[in-house]
């Protein structure tokens, strides 16, 4: 069974941008693709902070990416760029840690003006850890996804739509690369 890493660098669990991983994860598990979500925040800060590569923590994060078929990241966008949060994470990868994997960066943000982040602040970065495949990327408006008071999300019809196409794409590469 195939299985991907989803990469969350949201600053807290209860955000728009959890819901964003909480619908991929979805997704992926309903077509019978095993995830596993890493949210950086979560991991230890002095080591993402100072560079820690010893670090066991950080270590067996990485196992996750290693044992993946595919990787998603999931990004906010600040400032038309995607999130320092995942820059410190990324950074602390082997040069390699993509190298025969697919590749899908999602981003969230407050408007179209930043839909480029993806594509010329994040894909080169991905490319330098030496994914064979980079997806092009989906950006999405948080303004189509609510925060419902019960922890879940709504998705606008847009939001489903964009991020279903996406996903599909996804899901057929990475079974044509995983058989």
């Amino acid at each position: 069974m195939a299985s991907v890493a989803i990469i969350a660098g949201g600053n807290k669990i209860q955000s728009r941008l959890t819901g964003v991983v909480d619908y991929a994860e979805q997704y992926l598990n309903d077509v019978g693709i095993e995830t596993d979500i890493i949210h950086v925040h979560q991991l230890d800060a002095e080591a993402l902070i100072t560079a820690d590569f010893s670090n066991d923590s950080i270590n067996e994060t990485h196992k996750k990416i290693e044992n993946a078929d595919g990787i998603i990241i999931v990004s906010p966008v600040f400032k038309a760029a995607y999130s320092g949060i995942v820059k410190t994470y990324l950074d602390l990868l082997p040069r390699s840690a993509f190298t025969g994997k697919t590749v899908l960066p999602l981003a969230l943000g407050g408007t179209f003006a930043h839909v480029l982040a993806i594509q010329y602040s994040l894909d080169p970065v991905i490319k330098e850890l030496g994914a064979d495949t980079i997806h092009k990327g989906r950006f999405i408006l948080d303004k189509h996804i609510t925060a419902n008071a019960d922890g879940t999300y709504s998705y606008d019809q847009e939001a489903q739509d964009g991020l279903n196409k996406t996903l599909k794409k996804f899901v057929s590469d990475k079974s044509q690369v995983t058989e």
